[in-house]
Protein backbone atom coordinates (compact mmCIF):
# COMPACT_ATOMS: atom_id res chain seq x y z
CA UNK A 1 0.00 0.00 0.00
CA UNK A 2 1.24 3.47 -0.90
CA UNK A 3 2.08 6.35 1.38
CA UNK A 4 -0.36 9.14 2.08
CA UNK A 5 -3.43 7.18 3.08
CA UNK A 6 -4.69 7.32 6.62
CA UNK A 7 -6.80 4.54 8.00
CA UNK A 8 -9.89 5.05 10.06
CA UNK A 9 -10.81 2.97 13.15
CA UNK A 10 -11.63 -0.40 14.64
CA UNK A 11 -14.31 -1.16 17.24
CA UNK A 12 -14.91 -4.10 19.56
CA UNK A 13 -17.50 -4.91 22.21
CA UNK A 14 -18.30 -7.60 24.80
CA UNK A 15 -21.45 -8.35 26.77
CA UNK A 16 -21.89 -11.01 29.43
CA UNK A 17 -18.30 -11.87 30.37
CA UNK A 18 -16.78 -11.23 33.83
CA UNK A 19 -13.46 -10.17 32.27
CA UNK A 20 -14.93 -7.95 29.54
CA UNK A 21 -12.15 -5.33 29.63
CA UNK A 22 -9.33 -7.84 29.15
CA UNK A 23 -11.19 -9.57 26.29
CA UNK A 24 -11.72 -6.18 24.68
CA UNK A 25 -8.02 -5.43 24.91
CA UNK A 26 -7.24 -8.67 23.10
CA UNK A 27 -9.79 -7.86 20.41
CA UNK A 28 -8.29 -4.42 19.94
CA UNK A 29 -4.85 -5.98 19.51
CA UNK A 30 -6.24 -7.99 16.59
CA UNK A 31 -7.65 -4.75 15.14
CA UNK A 32 -4.47 -2.71 15.64
CA UNK A 33 -4.01 -2.45 11.87
CA UNK A 34 -7.13 -0.28 11.72
CA UNK A 35 -5.52 2.59 13.63
CA UNK A 36 -2.47 3.26 15.76
CA UNK A 37 -2.86 6.85 17.00
CA UNK A 38 -4.99 6.21 20.07
CA UNK A 39 -7.17 3.63 21.74
CA UNK A 40 -9.46 3.18 24.72
CA UNK A 41 -11.88 0.92 26.56
CA UNK A 42 -15.11 1.82 28.39
CA UNK A 43 -16.51 -0.78 30.82
CA UNK A 44 -19.98 -1.05 32.35
CA UNK A 45 -20.71 -2.93 35.57
CA UNK A 46 -24.45 -2.36 35.91
CA UNK A 47 -24.04 0.84 37.95
CA UNK A 48 -21.50 3.04 36.20
CA UNK A 49 -19.06 3.22 33.28
CA UNK A 50 -15.29 3.46 33.72
CA UNK A 51 -12.99 4.42 30.86
CA UNK A 52 -9.27 4.21 30.19
CA UNK A 53 -7.82 5.67 26.98
CA UNK A 54 -4.77 7.44 25.63
CA UNK A 55 -2.42 8.04 22.73
CA UNK A 56 -0.55 5.14 21.15
CA UNK A 57 -1.10 1.49 20.36
CA UNK A 58 -3.00 -0.94 22.56
CA UNK A 59 0.20 -2.25 24.14
CA UNK A 60 1.23 1.34 25.01
CA UNK A 61 -2.06 2.46 26.54
CA UNK A 62 -2.76 -0.85 28.32
CA UNK A 63 0.83 -1.53 29.31
CA UNK A 64 0.08 -3.16 32.66
CA UNK A 65 -2.32 -5.96 33.73
CA UNK A 66 -3.33 -3.78 36.68
CA UNK A 67 -5.08 -1.42 34.28
CA UNK A 68 -7.59 -4.14 33.41
CA UNK A 69 -8.00 -4.93 37.11
CA UNK A 70 -9.21 -1.35 37.58
CA UNK A 71 -11.87 -1.86 34.89
CA UNK A 72 -14.25 -4.46 36.38
CA UNK A 73 -17.49 -5.18 34.56
CA UNK A 74 -19.39 -7.61 32.38
CA UNK A 75 -19.68 -5.36 29.33
CA UNK A 76 -17.16 -3.22 27.47
CA UNK A 77 -16.50 -1.39 24.21
CA UNK A 78 -13.11 -0.60 22.72
CA UNK A 79 -11.80 1.67 19.98
CA UNK A 80 -8.60 2.03 17.93
CA UNK A 81 -8.31 5.32 16.11
CA UNK A 82 -6.66 7.07 13.24
CA UNK A 83 -8.02 10.54 12.58
CA UNK A 84 -9.93 11.02 9.35
CA UNK A 85 -11.78 13.99 10.81
CA UNK A 86 -10.62 15.83 13.88
CA UNK A 87 -7.17 16.50 15.22
CA UNK A 88 -4.72 13.88 16.42
CA UNK A 89 -4.95 14.63 20.15
CA UNK A 90 -5.70 12.76 23.36
CA UNK A 91 -8.98 14.68 23.58
CA UNK A 92 -10.19 12.91 20.43
CA UNK A 93 -9.33 9.43 21.73
CA UNK A 94 -12.42 7.22 21.99
CA UNK A 95 -14.69 5.86 23.43
CA UNK A 96 -16.43 9.11 24.33
CA UNK A 97 -18.40 9.01 27.58
CA UNK A 98 -21.21 11.31 28.70
CA UNK A 99 -23.70 11.39 31.58
CA UNK A 100 -27.32 12.01 30.65
CA UNK A 101 -29.97 9.93 32.34
CA UNK A 102 -27.16 7.53 33.14
CA UNK A 103 -23.78 6.97 31.56
CA UNK A 104 -23.30 6.45 27.84
CA UNK A 105 -20.16 5.51 25.88
CA UNK A 106 -19.72 5.66 22.09
CA UNK A 107 -17.05 4.30 19.71
CA UNK A 108 -17.38 5.02 15.99
CA UNK A 109 -15.76 3.69 12.81
CA UNK A 110 -16.48 5.64 9.65
CA UNK A 111 -17.08 9.25 8.70
CA UNK A 112 -20.21 11.40 8.66
CA UNK A 113 -20.70 13.71 5.69
CA UNK A 114 -23.23 16.09 7.30
CA UNK A 115 -21.23 16.83 10.45
CA UNK A 116 -21.01 20.59 9.87
CA UNK A 117 -24.76 21.09 9.59
CA UNK A 118 -25.48 18.87 12.61
CA UNK A 119 -22.87 20.56 14.80
CA UNK A 120 -24.04 24.05 13.90
CA UNK A 121 -27.66 23.19 14.66
CA UNK A 122 -26.78 21.63 18.02
CA UNK A 123 -24.51 24.55 18.95
CA UNK A 124 -27.37 26.93 18.19
CA UNK A 125 -29.43 24.86 20.63
CA UNK A 126 -26.75 25.23 23.31
CA UNK A 127 -24.61 22.12 22.84
CA UNK A 128 -20.92 22.43 23.77
CA UNK A 129 -18.45 20.19 21.94
CA UNK A 130 -15.29 19.00 23.67
CA UNK A 131 -13.58 17.44 20.63
CA UNK A 132 -13.09 18.12 16.93
CA UNK A 133 -14.25 14.64 15.91
CA UNK A 134 -17.43 13.95 13.98
CA UNK A 135 -18.07 11.04 16.36
CA UNK A 136 -19.00 13.40 19.20
CA UNK A 137 -22.05 14.43 17.17
CA UNK A 138 -23.45 10.93 17.71
CA UNK A 139 -22.98 11.21 21.48
CA UNK A 140 -24.81 14.58 21.57
CA UNK A 141 -27.72 13.19 19.54
CA UNK A 142 -28.03 10.27 21.94
CA UNK A 143 -27.95 12.58 24.96
CA UNK A 144 -30.48 14.90 23.38
CA UNK A 145 -33.07 12.18 22.69
CA UNK A 146 -36.17 12.21 24.89
CA UNK A 147 -37.09 8.61 24.04
CA UNK A 148 -37.54 6.33 27.05
CA UNK A 149 -36.10 3.02 25.79
CA UNK A 150 -32.46 2.67 24.78
CA UNK A 151 -33.47 1.24 21.41
CA UNK A 152 -35.68 4.25 20.62
CA UNK A 153 -32.94 6.65 21.77
CA UNK A 154 -30.46 5.05 19.41
CA UNK A 155 -32.88 4.93 16.47
CA UNK A 156 -33.78 8.60 17.01
CA UNK A 157 -30.10 9.59 17.20
CA UNK A 158 -29.17 7.72 14.04
CA UNK A 159 -32.01 9.14 11.92
CA UNK A 160 -30.28 12.42 10.89
CA UNK A 161 -26.85 10.87 10.27
CA UNK A 162 -25.51 10.69 6.72
CA UNK A 163 -22.38 8.85 5.74
CA UNK A 164 -20.53 5.83 7.05
CA UNK A 165 -20.84 4.52 10.57
CA UNK A 166 -20.35 1.29 12.40
CA UNK A 167 -20.89 2.11 16.07
CA UNK A 168 -20.43 0.36 19.39
CA UNK A 169 -22.31 1.91 22.31
CA UNK A 170 -22.61 1.04 25.99
CA UNK A 171 -24.70 2.08 28.94
CA UNK A 172 -24.21 0.65 32.43
CA UNK A 173 -26.41 -2.29 31.40
CA UNK A 174 -26.52 -2.43 27.59
CA UNK A 175 -24.21 -3.17 24.67
CA UNK A 176 -25.47 -1.67 21.42
CA UNK A 177 -24.17 -2.03 17.87
CA UNK A 178 -25.36 -0.11 14.82
CA UNK A 179 -24.45 0.08 11.15
CA UNK A 180 -25.36 2.68 8.53
CA UNK A 181 -28.07 1.78 5.99
CA UNK A 182 -25.53 1.40 3.16
CA UNK A 183 -23.32 -0.91 5.21
CA UNK A 184 -20.21 0.99 4.14
CA UNK A 185 -17.98 -0.16 7.02
CA UNK A 186 -17.89 -3.78 8.26
CA UNK A 187 -19.27 -4.97 11.60
CA UNK A 188 -19.89 -8.53 12.77
CA UNK A 189 -21.48 -10.43 15.63
CA UNK A 190 -19.95 -13.36 17.51
CA UNK A 191 -20.40 -15.52 20.60
CA UNK A 192 -18.05 -16.81 23.28
CA UNK A 193 -20.05 -19.22 25.44
CA UNK A 194 -22.95 -17.13 26.74
CA UNK A 195 -21.17 -13.84 25.96
CA UNK A 196 -21.92 -11.73 22.89
CA UNK A 197 -19.14 -10.08 20.90
CA UNK A 198 -19.17 -7.33 18.24
CA UNK A 199 -16.14 -6.46 16.12
CA UNK A 200 -15.10 -4.57 13.01
CA UNK A 201 -13.51 -7.77 11.67
CA UNK A 202 -13.86 -11.45 12.49
CA UNK A 203 -10.10 -11.80 13.18
CA UNK A 204 -10.84 -10.07 16.50
CA UNK A 205 -13.26 -12.88 17.33
CA UNK A 206 -10.64 -15.50 16.56
CA UNK A 207 -8.11 -14.12 19.02
CA UNK A 208 -10.50 -14.76 21.94
CA UNK A 209 -11.80 -18.06 20.49
CA UNK A 210 -15.24 -16.57 19.84
CA UNK A 211 -17.48 -17.97 17.11
CA UNK A 212 -18.45 -15.81 14.13
CA UNK A 213 -22.26 -15.70 13.91
CA UNK A 214 -23.03 -13.21 11.15
CA UNK A 215 -22.51 -9.70 9.87
CA UNK A 216 -24.63 -7.00 11.45
CA UNK A 217 -26.88 -5.93 8.61
CA UNK A 218 -26.88 -2.48 6.98
CA UNK A 219 -29.31 -0.28 8.91
CA UNK A 220 -29.51 -2.74 11.79
CA UNK A 221 -29.37 -1.85 15.49
CA UNK A 222 -28.55 -4.65 17.93
CA UNK A 223 -29.31 -4.18 21.64
CA UNK A 224 -27.95 -6.70 24.16
CA UNK A 225 -28.78 -6.77 27.87
CA UNK A 226 -29.76 -9.24 30.59
CA UNK A 227 -32.85 -10.16 28.55
CA UNK A 228 -30.78 -11.26 25.57
CA UNK A 229 -30.24 -9.89 22.07
CA UNK A 230 -32.86 -7.86 20.23
CA UNK A 231 -32.57 -6.41 16.76
CA UNK A 232 -34.18 -3.32 15.20
CA UNK A 233 -33.98 -1.58 11.84
CA UNK A 234 -33.99 2.10 11.04
CA UNK A 235 -37.30 3.28 9.64
CA UNK A 236 -36.28 4.34 6.19
CA UNK A 237 -36.38 2.91 2.72
CA UNK A 238 -33.52 0.44 2.37
CA UNK A 239 -30.93 2.04 0.07
CA UNK A 240 -28.52 0.26 -2.22
CA UNK A 241 -25.75 -1.49 -0.33
CA UNK A 242 -22.41 0.23 -0.72
CA UNK A 243 -19.74 -1.81 1.07
CA UNK A 244 -16.30 -0.20 0.90
CA UNK A 245 -14.39 -2.24 -1.70
CA UNK A 246 -11.13 -0.98 -0.20
CA UNK A 247 -11.73 -3.21 2.80
CA UNK A 248 -11.08 -6.15 0.48
CA UNK A 249 -8.28 -4.46 -1.44
CA UNK A 250 -6.21 -3.44 1.54
CA UNK A 251 -7.60 -2.50 4.92
CA UNK A 252 -9.03 -5.67 6.42
CA UNK A 253 -6.82 -8.53 7.54
CA UNK A 254 -6.70 -11.48 5.10
CA UNK A 255 -7.86 -13.89 7.81
CA UNK A 256 -11.05 -11.89 8.40
CA UNK A 257 -14.57 -12.45 7.14
CA UNK A 258 -16.15 -9.16 6.04
CA UNK A 259 -19.27 -8.48 3.99
CA UNK A 260 -19.94 -12.22 4.18
CA UNK A 261 -16.74 -13.49 2.56
CA UNK A 262 -13.11 -14.29 3.40
CA UNK A 263 -10.72 -11.45 2.56
CA UNK A 264 -7.90 -13.78 1.50
CA UNK A 265 -10.03 -15.55 -1.10
CA UNK A 266 -11.23 -12.26 -2.57
CA UNK A 267 -7.70 -10.87 -2.85
CA UNK A 268 -6.54 -14.05 -4.58
CA UNK A 269 -9.34 -13.62 -7.11
CA UNK A 270 -8.18 -10.04 -7.69
CA UNK A 271 -4.65 -11.33 -8.35
CA UNK A 272 -5.79 -14.04 -10.75
CA UNK A 273 -7.96 -11.64 -12.72
CA UNK A 274 -5.07 -9.15 -12.80
CA UNK A 275 -2.81 -11.83 -14.36
CA UNK A 276 -5.42 -12.43 -17.06
CA UNK A 277 -5.94 -8.74 -17.80
CA UNK A 278 -2.34 -7.58 -17.35
CA UNK A 279 0.12 -10.42 -18.11
CA UNK A 280 3.86 -9.82 -17.96
CA UNK A 281 6.85 -11.52 -19.62
CA UNK A 282 8.79 -12.13 -16.41
CA UNK A 283 10.64 -14.68 -14.28
CA UNK A 284 9.22 -14.18 -10.78
CA UNK A 285 6.37 -12.52 -8.89
CA UNK A 286 6.91 -10.67 -5.60
CA UNK A 287 4.61 -8.81 -3.26
CA UNK A 288 4.96 -5.67 -1.19
CA UNK A 289 4.45 -7.32 2.19
CA UNK A 290 2.16 -7.78 3.84
CA UNK A 291 -0.95 -6.31 2.24
CA UNK A 292 -0.39 -7.53 -1.34
CA UNK A 293 0.81 -11.03 -0.42
CA UNK A 294 -2.36 -12.90 -1.31
CA UNK A 295 -3.04 -10.92 -4.51
CA UNK A 296 0.53 -11.73 -5.58
CA UNK A 297 -0.05 -15.42 -4.85
CA UNK A 298 -3.15 -15.29 -7.04
CA UNK A 299 -1.21 -13.56 -9.84
CA UNK A 300 1.60 -16.13 -9.67
CA UNK A 301 -0.83 -19.05 -9.63
CA UNK A 302 -2.74 -17.81 -12.67
CA UNK A 303 0.34 -16.78 -14.66
CA UNK A 304 2.42 -19.85 -13.89
CA UNK A 305 5.27 -17.71 -12.61
CA UNK A 306 7.17 -18.52 -9.43
CA UNK A 307 6.27 -16.52 -6.32
CA UNK A 308 9.31 -15.34 -4.38
CA UNK A 309 9.97 -13.31 -1.25
CA UNK A 310 11.80 -10.44 -2.89
CA UNK A 311 11.16 -7.89 -0.16
CA UNK A 312 11.53 -8.44 3.56
CA UNK A 313 9.49 -6.24 5.84
CA UNK A 314 10.67 -5.03 9.22
CA UNK A 315 7.59 -5.68 11.35
CA UNK A 316 8.91 -3.56 14.20
CA UNK A 317 8.22 -0.39 12.26
CA UNK A 318 4.60 0.82 12.19
CA UNK A 319 2.72 1.12 8.93
CA UNK A 320 4.26 4.14 7.22
CA UNK A 321 1.02 5.33 5.69
CA UNK A 322 -0.59 5.76 9.11
CA UNK A 323 2.27 7.83 10.46
CA UNK A 324 0.99 11.43 10.59
CA UNK A 325 3.01 13.91 8.53
CA UNK A 326 4.94 13.58 5.29
CA UNK A 327 8.51 14.56 6.19
CA UNK A 328 10.02 11.21 7.10
CA UNK A 329 8.20 8.85 4.73
CA UNK A 330 10.99 8.36 2.19
CA UNK A 331 13.44 7.33 4.90
CA UNK A 332 10.85 5.05 6.45
CA UNK A 333 10.52 3.04 3.22
CA UNK A 334 14.15 1.94 3.50
CA UNK A 335 13.76 1.28 7.22
CA UNK A 336 10.65 -0.79 6.62
CA UNK A 337 11.65 -2.83 3.54
CA UNK A 338 14.83 -4.54 2.39
CA UNK A 339 15.28 -6.27 -1.01
CA UNK A 340 16.60 -9.84 -1.18
CA UNK A 341 19.45 -9.55 -3.67
CA UNK A 342 19.82 -13.30 -4.17
CA UNK A 343 16.20 -13.49 -5.31
CA UNK A 344 16.13 -10.37 -7.48
CA UNK A 345 19.53 -10.25 -9.20
CA UNK A 346 19.27 -10.80 -12.95
CA UNK A 347 15.53 -11.44 -12.81
CA UNK A 348 12.57 -9.94 -14.64
CA UNK A 349 10.36 -9.10 -11.68
CA UNK A 350 6.60 -8.57 -11.38
CA UNK A 351 5.75 -6.49 -8.30
CA UNK A 352 2.11 -6.97 -7.32
CA UNK A 353 0.88 -4.00 -5.28
CA UNK A 354 -2.62 -3.64 -3.86
CA UNK A 355 -3.01 0.06 -4.77
CA UNK A 356 -1.16 3.23 -5.66
CA UNK A 357 -2.15 6.53 -4.08
CA UNK A 358 0.74 8.96 -4.49
CA UNK A 359 3.37 6.53 -5.72
CA UNK A 360 5.93 7.58 -3.11
CA UNK A 361 6.54 4.18 -1.54
CA UNK A 362 6.53 2.28 -4.81
CA UNK A 363 8.97 4.70 -6.46
CA UNK A 364 11.48 4.13 -3.67
CA UNK A 365 10.92 0.38 -3.69
CA UNK A 366 11.42 0.17 -7.46
CA UNK A 367 14.73 2.01 -7.11
CA UNK A 368 15.83 -0.35 -4.30
CA UNK A 369 14.85 -3.41 -6.34
CA UNK A 370 16.72 -2.08 -9.37
CA UNK A 371 19.79 -1.47 -7.20
CA UNK A 372 19.51 -5.07 -5.97
CA UNK A 373 20.09 -6.27 -9.54
CA UNK A 374 16.64 -6.77 -11.06
CA UNK A 375 16.87 -6.78 -14.85
CA UNK A 376 13.29 -5.60 -15.43
CA UNK A 377 10.51 -4.37 -13.14
CA UNK A 378 6.84 -4.78 -14.06
CA UNK A 379 4.29 -3.34 -11.62
CA UNK A 380 0.80 -4.82 -11.47
CA UNK A 381 -1.87 -3.25 -9.24
CA UNK A 382 -4.82 -5.29 -7.93
CA UNK A 383 -7.32 -2.41 -8.14
CA UNK A 384 -8.12 0.36 -10.64
CA UNK A 385 -6.44 3.80 -10.53
CA UNK A 386 -7.59 5.90 -7.53
CA UNK A 387 -8.88 9.18 -8.95
CA UNK A 388 -11.20 10.64 -6.31
CA UNK A 389 -11.20 11.27 -2.54
CA UNK A 390 -13.06 9.16 -0.01
CA UNK A 391 -15.48 10.93 2.34
CA UNK A 392 -16.55 7.85 4.29
CA UNK A 393 -13.57 7.18 6.53
CA UNK A 394 -10.45 6.76 4.40
CA UNK A 395 -8.21 9.78 4.12
CA UNK A 396 -7.54 10.16 0.41
CA UNK A 397 -7.19 13.83 1.13
CA UNK A 398 -7.41 15.72 -2.16
CA UNK A 399 -7.68 14.96 -5.84
CA UNK A 400 -4.36 16.69 -6.52
CA UNK A 401 -2.61 14.25 -4.16
CA UNK A 402 -3.85 11.23 -6.12
CA UNK A 403 -1.26 10.45 -8.76
CA UNK A 404 -3.79 8.78 -11.09
CA UNK A 405 -5.88 11.94 -11.08
CA UNK A 406 -2.91 13.99 -12.30
CA UNK A 407 -1.09 11.55 -14.61
CA UNK A 408 -1.83 8.93 -17.25
CA UNK A 409 -0.80 5.32 -16.70
CA UNK A 410 2.23 5.88 -18.91
CA UNK A 411 3.20 9.00 -16.97
CA UNK A 412 2.85 7.09 -13.69
CA UNK A 413 5.10 4.35 -15.11
CA UNK A 414 7.74 6.94 -15.95
CA UNK A 415 7.39 8.52 -12.50
CA UNK A 416 7.90 5.14 -10.81
CA UNK A 417 10.85 4.29 -13.03
CA UNK A 418 9.57 0.82 -13.99
CA UNK A 419 9.41 -1.07 -17.28
CA UNK A 420 5.65 -1.57 -17.38
CA UNK A 421 2.57 -0.77 -15.29
CA UNK A 422 -0.87 -2.36 -15.35
CA UNK A 423 -4.01 -2.00 -13.22
CA UNK A 424 -6.94 -4.32 -12.60
CA UNK A 425 -10.02 -2.98 -14.38
CA UNK A 426 -13.06 -1.75 -12.46
CA UNK A 427 -15.19 -4.46 -14.05
CA UNK A 428 -12.59 -7.10 -13.25
CA UNK A 429 -12.48 -6.03 -9.61
CA UNK A 430 -16.26 -6.00 -9.20
CA UNK A 431 -16.59 -9.37 -10.94
CA UNK A 432 -14.18 -10.85 -8.35
CA UNK A 433 -15.89 -9.30 -5.32
CA UNK A 434 -18.55 -11.32 -3.44
CA UNK A 435 -22.09 -10.65 -4.72
CA UNK A 436 -20.70 -8.64 -7.62
CA UNK A 437 -22.23 -5.42 -8.91
CA UNK A 438 -24.55 -3.11 -6.91
CA UNK A 439 -23.08 -4.05 -3.52
CA UNK A 440 -19.97 -1.83 -3.30
CA UNK A 441 -18.85 1.75 -2.99
CA UNK A 442 -16.31 2.37 -5.76
CA UNK A 443 -16.34 6.18 -5.56
CA UNK A 444 -12.55 6.48 -5.27
CA UNK A 445 -12.32 4.80 -8.70
CA UNK A 446 -15.37 6.17 -10.54
CA UNK A 447 -16.60 9.21 -8.50
CA UNK A 448 -19.97 7.51 -7.97
CA UNK A 449 -20.70 8.47 -4.35
CA UNK A 450 -23.56 6.53 -2.70
CA UNK A 451 -24.23 9.28 -0.12
CA UNK A 452 -24.41 12.92 -1.20
CA UNK A 453 -21.48 14.90 0.14
CA UNK A 454 -22.05 18.00 2.25
CA UNK A 455 -20.86 20.96 0.18
CA UNK A 456 -18.71 22.38 2.97
CA UNK A 457 -16.92 19.04 3.40
CA UNK A 458 -16.38 18.68 -0.33
CA UNK A 459 -14.83 22.12 -0.58
CA UNK A 460 -12.69 21.64 2.52
CA UNK A 461 -11.27 18.28 1.47
CA UNK A 462 -10.81 18.95 -2.23
CA UNK A 463 -9.28 22.42 -1.91
CA UNK A 464 -7.49 22.43 1.43
CA UNK A 465 -6.77 18.76 2.07
CA UNK A 466 -8.22 19.00 5.57
CA UNK A 467 -9.45 15.95 7.48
Amino acid sequence: MDQGVKHYCGIFGVYGHPDAARLTGLGQNALQHRGEESCGIAVGNGKTIRVHKGMGQVSDVFHSPEIFDRLPGHLAIGHNRYSTTGLDTATNAQPYVAECRGHLAVAHNGNLVNTTALREKMQEDGAIFQTSSDSEVILHLLAKSKATSIADRVLEALAPLKGAYSIAMATERHLIAARDPHGIRPLCLGQLGDAWIIASESCALDIISARYIRDIEPGEVVVIDENGLRTYFQEQESPKRAHCIFEFIYFSRPDSIIFGDNVDKTRRRFGKRLAIEQPADADIVISVPDSSNTAALGYADQSGLRFELGLIRNHYVGRTFITPGQDSRAAQVRIKFNPVRGVLKGKRVVIVEDSIVRGTTLKHLARMIREAGARQIHVRVSCPPIVSPCFYGIDFQTEKELIANEKTVEQIREHLGVDSLGYLSLKGMIDCAPNGDNHYCTACFDRNYPVQIESEMHKLMLENGST
